[in-house]
C-alpha cells in the first residue's frame, strides 16, 4: 500500500499525531488493545495493586486490641451480609415463582410447540428466569415426563434451556457492582462466561441431538447398565440454615406449579397457607377422659380445624400471588443490593496487603511443573462439591463473581469452578431422583442423567483442549465492551434471556416452517459477519477491498457511538455513562476513509 494518498494531498498520519491505539496484530494481547486503557492507566484483568502496610513497628496494646476488635466485627459483618445475600436470593426466587409460575404452567401444557427443538430451548430459558430455579423447571419436566404429556425426546432441548437460563442469577448480581469501572469489568466477565459457556454447549449439542438422539441413547445406556435402588435425599445444608428466617416471610407449594403444568391443579395459590395437621387424640382414652372432662361423641375436629397455620408474614391476607410477587420482588432487589454494597465493601477493607496476596496466591495458585494442568481440574471438582453442598448453583455463581469483581478470584480460575457448579447442580438432581416416588423415578434418573450428560459434554468441548476455551477470551472481550458502555450489559440480559427466547417462542407458535424461514437467514448473516469480522483482524488480503473495513455504512450500524449518545441522554445516571473519552478519538479517527486508506493492513 502506498505511503500516501493519491496526489499526495494527505500525508501519511502517524500514531503519535492522532493518538490512536496500535492495531497491529502483532501487538494483540497487549494492554493496548483493551479499550479505554490509556497510557499511565493501569490493566483492568490485572489484580489490583495491593496497599502499602508498612513496615512492621511498635503498636500499643490498646491499638492491637483495636484492631482485633475491629478485625472480628468487619468478619461478623461480613457473615452476616452474606447471610441475607443468600436469604435475598432464596426470597427473589419465590418472588419470581409467584409473577410467573402460573405463566411457565400454561408455557408447558401447549405440546405441539414443545415439539420443535428450539422452542423448547427457549421454553425452557423462559420458565427458569421465570422462577429463578433451575431446581423447580427441572421437577415440572420430570413430572410432565412420568405423566406421558412429554417423551423423553421432547424434554432435552428444555433442559437445555434450563441450562442456560440459571446463569441469569450471577448477571443480576454483576450488575450491582456497575459503579466501579474495572469491578464491573472483572465481575461481569465472570458472569458472561458462564452464559457464553452454556450457549456455545447449546449451539453444538442442540442439532448434534436433533440429528441423532445423542444424549437421549446415552441417558437409556447408563440407565440400563445401573442397578436403580431408591436413595435418601440429598443434604440440605444450605436450605438448614436459611430456611428460619425466609419461611417467617414466605413459603410457597411447589407442587401448584407443576399441578399446573399438568392440568391438575390451576387456580390454586401458591403462597402456603397450611403447614401440617394437629395429632388427633383417640376416643375414650384414660389419659384424656375423666370425671372432670368426659369424652363426648362429637369430639372429633373437622379437616379445617386439624390444620396447622404457617407462621409466615402472608398468612390470611387478602392479596394475591401478583401483589405479593411485586412486593417481595422490591423488597430481596433491596435486601441483595444492599447486602452486595456491604460484602464489596467488606472485602476491600479486609483483604490489604499480605492477607490479600495470600488469598489470591492460594486461590489462583497451580500445581508445579509439568502438573499445572491439573489445578483447573481440580477446581472443577471443587466447584462440583460445593454446589452440591449448597445445594444452589445460582448461591455458588453469584458468590464467586463479587470475588470476581474485587479481584480476588481471576477469570482463568473462575471459568473451572463455574464448570463444576454445573456438574454439582446435576449430580443433586441425580440424589433427588433416586428419592422420587417409584413410578416416576425412571423418568426422573433419566432426565437427570441427560443433564449430566449434557454438562460434562460442554467440559469436554471447551475445556479439555486448552486452545478451544473459546468463552475465555468472549467474555474478556465483552467485558471491555460493557466496561466502555455500561448499558450494554442491560441489552445483553435483556435480549439474550428475554426478548430473544420470547421472539423465538414467538415464531414458533406459527409454525417450524416459518421459524426456519425467518431464523435461518437470520442465523446465516449473523455468521456471516463474524467471519468477515475475523478475516478482518487476522487476514484482510484474503477479502475484497470494500470488505477490509466497514467505514462504507452508516456510523450507527458499526459504531455504538450513535447509541451511547442516545442511551446516555435519556439516561443521565451514573451507572449508563459511558468511557467514552478514547473510544470516540479512536472512533472518529478510524471513520477518516484517508486514514483507513493510509493504514497498512
Amino acid at each position: 500500500m502506498p505511503n500516501s494518498l493519491a496526489g499526495g494531498q494527505f500525508p501519511n498520519p502517524t500514531l503519535d499525531a492522532i493518538d490512536l491505539e496500535d492495531r497491529n496484530p502483532r501487538n494483540a494481547g497487549t494492554s493496548s488493545s483493551i479499550p479505554g486503557l490509556e497510557e499511565g492507566s493501569t490493566d483492568p484483568w490485572a489484580f489490583p495493586q495491593l496497599k502499602n502496610t508498612g513496615q512492621l513497628k511498635e503498636v500499643s496494646m490498646a491499638s492491637r486490641l483495636r484492631k482485633v476488635v475491629i478485625g472480628f466485627l468487619k468478619l461478623c459483618g461480613l457473615l452476616g451480609s452474606l447471610y441475607f445475600f443468600i436469604c435475598s436470593l432464596d426470597i427473589l426466587s419465590s418472588a419470581f415463582q409467584l409473577l410467573g409460575s402460573k405463566m411457565a404452567g400454561d408455557i408447558f401444557k401447549d405440546n405441539v410447540v414443545l415439539s420443535n427443538p428450539v422452542a423448547g430451548l427457549v421454553i425452557g430459558v423462559l420458565v427458569t428466569v421465570l422462577v429463578q430455579s433451575s431446581s423447580t423447571s427441572s421437577s415440572i419436566v420430570v413430572s410432565m415426563v412420568a405423566s406421558k404429556l412429554l417423551t423423553v425426546q421432547v424434554s432435552v432441548p428444555i433442559i437445555m434451556g434450563v441450562n442456560v437460563g440459571t446463569s441469569i442469577t450471577s448477571t443480576l448480581v454483576s450488575m450491582a457492582q456497575s459503579g466501579d469501572r474495572d469491578e464491573f469489568q472483572r465481575a461481569f466477565s465472570g458472569s458472561a462466561v458462564h452464559g457464553i459457556f452454556n450457549w456455545l454447549t447449546v449451539l453444538v449439542l442442540l442439532p448434534l441431538e436433533c440429528a441423532t438422539a445423542a444424549l437421549e441413547r446415552l441417558s437409556e445406556l447408563a440407565l440400563g447398565a445401573a442397578s436403580l435402588q431408591p436413595g435418601g435425599q440429598a443434604p440440605d445444608i444450605l436450605k438448614a440454615l436459611t430456611q428460619p428466617f425466609t419461611h417467617l416471610i414466605i413459603q410457597l407449594d411447589s407442587s401448584v406449579i407443576t399441578g399446573s403444568a399438568t392440568s391438575n391443579n390451576t387456580n390454586s395459590s401458591l403462597i402456603k397457607q397450611w403447614c401440617g395437621v394437629r395429632e388427633e387424640t383417640p376416643q375414650g382414652s384414660n389419659e384424656e377422659c375423666s370425671i372432670f372432662n368426659p369424652c363426648t361423641e362429637n369430639s372429633t375436629a373437622s379437616p379445617e380445624e386439624s390444620k396447622v397455620p404457617c407462621n409466615h408474614l402472608f398468612v390470611g391476607t387478602g392479596l394475591t400471588d401478583l401483589a405479593v410477587g411485586f412486593i417481595l420482588l422490591a423488597g430481596s432487589l433491596l435486601v441483595l443490593c444492599t447486602c452486595l454494597v456491604l460484602i464489596v465493601k467488606l472485602l476491600n477493607s479486609v483483604l490489604q496487603g499480605r492477607i490479600a496476596q495470600a488469598v489470591r496466591t492460594v486461590i489462583n495458585a497451580d500445581f508445579p511443573f509439568p502438573f499445572g494442568w491439573l489445578s483447573g481440574y481440580l477446581a472443577i471438582l471443587v466447584g462440583a462439591g460445593l454446589t452440591f453442598l449448597l445445594q444452589s448453583s445460582s448461591v455458588f455463581t453469584a458468590a464467586i463473581v463479587p470475588l470476581m469483581g474485587v479481584g480476588v478470584i481471576n477469570l482463568e480460575r473462575a471459568y473451572p469452578l463455574f464448570l463444576g457448579s454445573n456438574i454439582g447442580t446435576t449430580t443433586t438432581a441425580l440424589l433427588a431422583a433416586l428419592a422420587s416416588p417409584a413410578d416416576m423415578m425412571l423418568f426422573a434418573v433419566q432426565v437427570a442423567l441427560i443433564h449430566f450428560f449434557f454438562n460434562l459434554a460442554g467440559i469436554l468441548l471447551w475445556y479439555l483442549v486448552p486452545v478451544l476455551r473459546l468463552p475465555i477470551p468472549l467474555a474478556k472481550r465483552f467485558g471491555d465492551l460493557t466496561a466502555q458502555y455500561r448499558w450494554v450489559a442491560i441489552v445483553y440480559l435483556l435480549f439474550t434471556f428475554l426478548l430473544l427466547p420470547l421472539a423465538a417462542f414467538g415464531l414458533s407458535l406459527a409454525g417450524g416452517s416459518v421459524l426456519a424461514a425467518v431464523g435461518g437467514p437470520l442465523v446465516g448473516l449473523v455468521l456471516l459477519i463474524i467471519l468477515v469480522n475475523i478475516l478482518q483482524r487476522h487476514r484482510p488480503s484474503w477479502l475484497p477491498h470494500c470488505l477490509r473495513s466497514w467505514a462504507w455504512l452508516p456510523l450507527w450500524l458499526h459504531s455504538l457511538e450513535p447509541w451511547d449518545r442516545l442511551v446516555t441522554g435519556c439516561c443521565p445516571c451514573r451507572a449508563c455513562k459511558s468511557n467514552s473519552s478514547m473510544a470516540s478519538k479512536v472512533a472518529n479517527c478510524y471513520e477518516n476513509p484517508e486514514i483507513i486508506a493510509s493504514q497498512q493492513l
